[in-house]
């Protein structure tokens, strides 16, 4: 895959991100699918306020994501550099369809958004392997903060005068893809995380597709026949 192909994934997985985190977010009241520092706090102030039942959720919450990113991690360390994106893919795409089936058969069991959880820490190891990427994680402070930074240098005639947009799309990707799961859940309550899980698996079959296609590419031409000297 080429990184104009990162890119584009890159940001439909970060608007993905904030989609199922608004989704998590409405059902969940104020807790968070992907967001974990919230989590964090929400987990630390009712441990402050000596309330450890409502600070279950956030901890299991907290250790689903967990959990997820060990998976991620462990099947990028496993998979061929060239596989890792359409591996971990193939990998969301079945968690997040089972957390649409949880969701529909069990609605108010709670399993679904550890589901969630779990898949969105194993996404951010999709594009890791990737240098210099910050798109297709599920945390975008840093690329807020990115944002800021590099158009004031470029307002001071100090850096790049487009360097900031690319920090800025990434921001405005997590946001679109919140309003979308908000109106999405509006509208089609807990069917709404069909949506998500047809997009990750669009996702993965592309990956799949195109890297199959550039591992192709690659053995013909280290096969082809020598010039005739």
């Amino acid at each position: 895959m080429t990184r104009p192909w990162h890119l584009g994934f890159g940001l439909v997985l970060t608007a993905l991100a904030g989609y199922v985190d608004a989704l998590g977010f409405i059902r969940l009241g104020g807790l968070y699918t992907s967001f974990m520092s919230g989590n964090t706090t929400q987990f630390a102030v009712s441990l402050g306020h000596g309330d450890p039942h409502h600070a279950l959720l956030p901890a299991l919450l907290i250790a689903a994501f967990l959990t997820g990113g060990i998976c991620g991690g462990g099947l990028s360390a496993l998979t061929p550099a060239r596989w890792v994106t359409p591996v971990i893919l193939g990998f969301e795409t079945a968690i997040v369809g089972a957390a649409f089936e949880a969701a529909t058969a069990a609605p108010d069991s709670g399993i679904a958004s550890l589901m969630l959880a779990l898949a969105m820490g194993a996404q951010n190891a999709v594009l890791s392997h990737v240098q210099g990427f910050r798109a297709g994680t599920t945390f975008v402070t840093g690329a807020l903060f990115g944002f800021g930074q590099k158009l004031a240098l470029a307002l001071a005639r100090r850096g790049a005068r487009t360097a900031w947009i690319g920090d800025g799309v990434v921001w405005l990707a997590l946001l679109v893809g919140s309003v979308a799961g908000t109106v999405a859940y509006g509208k089609l309550a807990l069917y709404a995380l069909a949506i998500p899980a047809g997009i990750a698996g669009l996702l993965a079959l592309v990956a799949t597709v195109l890297t199959a296609r550039g591992a192709g590419e690659g053995r013909r031409r280290q096969v082809s026949p020598r010039a005739p000297g």
